[in-house]
């Protein structure tokens, strides 16, 4: 299998890519020449991560058959101060909400996904350090 993604100059600090079909505008901030027309290409690594781990989880408590009603994936990162600046450090925030949900199932879930199925997060790893935690959320 082959991922293929095509990116387009639109001038300035503008960039348009073509992922499965859908369109992503990526752009700079003003302060360094950018239109901030579109997001950051680096902070779209924290939104690959959370998508992929997610969809992972969201899949594994379906055949699990946790019901839960909201889950909000949070990724913060440490940025370098040298060049070329990259992220050294990456932490995962799962926040669950629900009635009656119980921390194993939810571990197991995470757990799963963190270290067997998650791409995103297998490549990460190789580069930095990240790490998760789990958190209830009251409804």
């Amino acid at each position: 299998m082959k991922h293929t993604v095509n990116t387009s100059w639109k001038g300035n600090m503008l960039f348009d890519a073509t992922v499965s079909g859908h369109q992503v505008m990526m752009d700079a901030m003003p302060v360094v020449g950018g239109e901030d027309k579109g997001c950051r290409p680096k902070e779209l690594m924290l939104a690959a991560l959370a998508g992929c781990t997610g969809m992972d989880v969201v899949s594994i408590l379906k055949k699990m058959r946790v019901e839960f009603t909201g889950l909000n994936i949070r990724v913060e990162a440490e940025v370098t101060e040298e060049h070329p600046k990259h992220y050294d450090k990456m932490h995962v925030v799962y926040e669950f909400s629900g009635h009656d949900l119980q921390m194993e199932q939810l571990k197991k879930a995470v757990e799963l996904s963190q270290e067997r199925y998650c791409g995103v997060s297998f490549v990460y790893k190789k580069a930095m350090e990240v790490t998760y935690e789990i958190q209830l959320l009251a409804e």
